[in-house]
């Protein structure tokens, strides 16, 4: 029978000091689930390859809240930001002669809440537009992982970009011109979260108001219209089926009034 020697004991001993066979540890518990999220490639903590991602050592909520229900309030301190992991979700706020106007939306995979980096309070009342499941990342955590990965900085910076343009894109296609293009217009911007079934959330004739600045008596004329065009087939409770090439015609011949 062979027999190592004393000698290549002793080396052998060396060898797997060195390199050893299996993981000295193991990576924190919020690491791997971050790491399998299903909207992680399209959510901040994309751009951190798995060594990264092991540097949290935080616990990251995920809040589930049902159809209007409020995430947080303007004003409130801000303490977090939140991913948008499923759900729409829509930003209030009252203006000084009490109107109620909707300012934007949010859907899966963006970044909400981004005054808590600046240590600022919420700007908007923001509330679950459908059912909604978000992370909810500390303020703290990201300042920690900003200082050592330089890419998740840059990550931030384009989606406040994102964010300005959209708020933007808002205040032009939606605040502005006639209620039948306003209204079109919305219904391309809610096309970008169809659900499972490619259906679309539709929100209620007052939402529409304070989104659009119209009547409810207004928005419940023009949805009819475009029902009766084809458009937009109404399905309960709040969803619709729309016609993308009708609504693409229509957006053309609104554009050349």
């Amino acid at each position: 029978m062979y027999r190592a020697s004393m000698a290549q004991t002793e080396q052998f001993t060396m060898l797997a000091k060195a390199w050893p066979l299996y993981a000295l540890h193991d990576p924190h518990p919020q690491a791997r689930v971050c790491q399998q999220c299903e909207v992680r490639r399209t959510a901040l903590f994309g751009v951190l390859d798995a060594a990264s991602l092991d540097r949290i050592h935080a616990h990251i909520d995920a809040p589930q809240l049902a159809v209007d229900q409020p995430i947080y309030r303007r004003g409130e301190s801000a303490a977090a930001v939140y991913t948008v992991r499923s759900g729409i979700v829509r930003f209030e706020r009252v203006t000084e002669g009490g109107v109620r106007r909707i300012v934007r939306l949010a859907g899966q995979g963006e970044l909400i809440g981004q005054e808590a980096l600046l240590n600022q309070p919420y700007a908007d009342e923001a509330v679950a537009c459908t059912p909604v499941q978000l992370c909810r990342i500390p303020r703290t955590l990201v300042d920690e992982l900003g200082q050592a990965e330089s890419a998740l900085l840059r990550e931030l910076m384009s989606r406040w970009q994102q964010a300005l343009e959209r708020a933007e894109a808002w205040v032009a296609d939606l605040a502005t011109g006639a209620a039948r293009r306003r209204m079109l217009k919305l219904i391309e911007q809610l096309c970008r979260y169809p659900d499972a079934a490619d259906l679309i959330w539709l929100p209620r004739r007052e939402e529409m108001g304070a989104m659009l600045d119209i009547t409810v008596e207004t928005g419940s004329r023009i949805v009819s219209q475009l029902r009766r065009e084809g458009v937009l087939e109404l399905l309960p409770p709040r969803q619709a089926r729309v016609d993308k090439i009708r609504l693409a015609e229509a957006l053309r011949a609104q554009e050349s009034v």
